[in-house]
């Protein structure tokens, strides 16, 4: 008997160890990301710091206090939701299906007035096994903050989720919605991109307007990107994208960047250079930008056609907002982003498996083989490891470029995107970084 009391003072201690070990491992983490976070905003901040302080200290956007304590460290679902979903459940819960967030747009924003008579838009947003609450809040907020007259339609499109609380549940909560709504359920699992281009098929508005399920508009959001697109139909526009945390799911009001992406291909943020905010317009003038980040744009339905859409043969995502932007700039088009136009998103841990990855390295060898002309050595040089791999058949693309007589990678790099410089490889383990 005192061997097994023993045994178990020995196991429960080893027990509690591992959970302190776990939660130290959570809060390590977590401090790390915010260090992260507040370098990165740190960098940006040369540009975007009178418009991020005046946002944060202003009274119209207070500091939440969503959590006061961090009790939620010891709820097992804390942890299991995130693996699930990428974010708190016990808080998206908590929250319930709408809320209200702080207004993030700059003052100068709030003296713009738009006409009354603009062009619809059908609000397309994907999903797959998507967090219930969030993907509620998301549709909840633009049902609030949206104008009727502007809006025809949200197209929900389910790429074959398997939770139950997206089935009979999600069906009942969307017609409280009274008819403003079409779900679309996909019969096999396309991918963000193909579902995209099935949730476009099925619009009727004037403007496609593409957000990702993990969304929060804000204030005056539509009003902007429908205008920009009514004065010119080859404009394509992006909300500035503010911050909802992953963890406590507050609302933070981002700095004025603009969309890049490095030799790899890959999106990133970027200085918006301070001679671009001279003028009347100020810190609400359009920014524009070489990149989309992809997940939430707008752009005029029968454009989006005549550019070609997606290419459809890119699998799940991954790539194909890198595609459509230098297909935008090249082809005739433009990208900007307005300031004006506030969009929240949670910004999620990918959980990057063998058939993501997959698809992530197929697409980006569709994009270079097709845009990047003889600078697609420079891609090769930070993924020398894809240079060999498939990408399928390309011809229909190549034809559309010729079809749209777009220009070279090179006069993108000399009008657009200057800043984006070769890529020079200095040390074999650098290659291999990136293996």
């Amino acid at each position: 008997m005192k061997n097994i009391m023993v045994q178990c003072l020995l196991c429960g201690s080893m027990a509690i160890g591992l959970w302190t070990l776990l939660l130290a491992y959570f809060h390590y983490n977590q401090e790390n990301r915010q260090l992260k976070k507040t370098q990165e905003l740190t960098r940006t901040r040369p540009l975007g710091e009178n418009v991020y302080r005046q946002n944060h200290d202003s009274e119209e956007t207070p500091k939440q206090n969503i959590i006061n304590d961090k009790t939620y460290f010891s709820d097992p679902e804390f942890y299991k939701g995130f693996a699930q979903y990428g974010l708190n459940v016990v808080i998206s819960r908590r929250l319930g299906i709408q809320r209200e967030v702080p207004d993030s747009r700059d003052k100068i924003c709030h003296q713009k007035h738009y006409p009354f008579n603009l062009p619809t838009a059908s609000i397309i947003i994907c999903f797959h096994n998507e967090e219930f609450n969030t993907l509620l809040r998301t549709v909840s907020s633009v049902i609030n903050l949206t104008p009727s007259h502007f809006l025809e339609e949200i197209i929900l499109v389910d790429d074959m989720s398997d939770t139950d609380d997206l089935k009979e549940k999600l069906d009942y909560h969307l017609e409280l919605f009274r008819g403003k709504i079409k779900l679309i359920r996909n019969k096999k699992r396309e991918g963000l991109i193909r579902s995209r281009m099935i949730g476009a098929s099925r619009a009727s508005g004037d403007i496609l307007v593409f957000l990702d399920s993990h969304c929060e508009v804000n204030r005056v959001w539509l009003e902007p990107l429908l205008h920009a697109i009514a004065k010119d139909h080859k404009m394509v526009v992006c909300p500035m994208i503010d911050v909802i945390d992953d963890t406590t799911l507050d609302y933070t009001a981002a700095p004025l960047v603009r969309g890049a992406f490095d030799w790899d291909l890959m999106f990133r943020w970027d200085n918006v250079f301070s001679y671009e905010m001279d003028g009347p317009e100020g810190t609400s003038k359009p920014i524009r930008s070489p990149a989309m980040a992809g997940g939430i744009f707008a752009i005029d339905r029968h454009y989006f056609t005549e550019l070609g859409q997606y290419d459809k043969d890119m699998d799940l995502w991954g790539g194909e907002n890198v595609e459509l932007s230098l297909r935008i700039w090249m082809c005739g088009g433009q990208l900007f982003i307005l300031p004006c136009s506030r969009v929240g998103h949670i910004a999620k841990i990918q959980n990057f498996n063998n058939a993501a990855l997959k698809a992530l390295s197929w697409n980006l060898l569709r994009v270079a083989h097709v845009w990047l002309d003889e600078h697609k050595d420079n891609f090769f040089l930070r993924r020398p490891y894809l240079k060999y791999e498939p990408y399928g058949n390309i011809s229909e693309r190549v034809a559309l470029r010729k079809r749209l007589g777009c220009k070279s990678f090179q006069w993108y790099l000399d009008n657009i995107f200057p800043e984006l410089e070769p890529f020079i490889h200095t040390d074999e383990k650098e290659w291999n970084h990136f293996h």
